[in-house]
């Protein structure tokens, strides 16, 4: 089954939590929470590991858990992504997984991948394809 929804960032609180290596680019950990409107409803929670700085770009890795309803089937998953972005904006080496075995409820057995795109006006899109059982 493939759905997709819209989501809005409501919280980002950087850590304080700082790497004895230091790079070319800064490397950070976050936490973010988001919320989810359209075929996937609910609210999300994820750690946000990046390297990033404005002039250069940069790339992120997140594990998030979701707490909503997908198509109307109520329940919980974890879901990984991750993708590089450039000085201008615009993704490139988009990756995300569903985390096999991390399903609830009706959302129990769910699997699959998806894809993140932010649309010309700024609108964060999640489409997931995924299966369940």
């Amino acid at each position: 089954m493939e759905t997709t929804c819209t989501f809005i960032v409501t919280d980002f609180s950087p850590s304080d939590i700082e790497l004895d290596v230091e790079t070319a680019l800064p490397t950070g950990l976050a936490t973010i929470t988001k919320r989810f409107s359209g075929a996937i409803e609910g609210h999300s929670q994820a750690l946000f590991c990046s390297a990033f700085d404005p002039t250069h770009g940069g790339t992120y890795v997140a594990l998030e858990s979701f707490d909503g309803q997908v198509d109307g089937r109520r329940g919980a998953f974890t879901f990984a992504h991750a993708a590089t972005t450039g000085p201008e904006g615009g993704r490139s080496n988009g990756w995300f997984t569903i985390v096999s075995g991390s399903g609830t409820d009706e959302l129990s057995g769910i699997r699959g991948s998806g894809d993140i795109v932010i649309a010309a006006d700024g609108t964060h899109h999640l489409t997931l394809s995924y299966e369940l059982g």
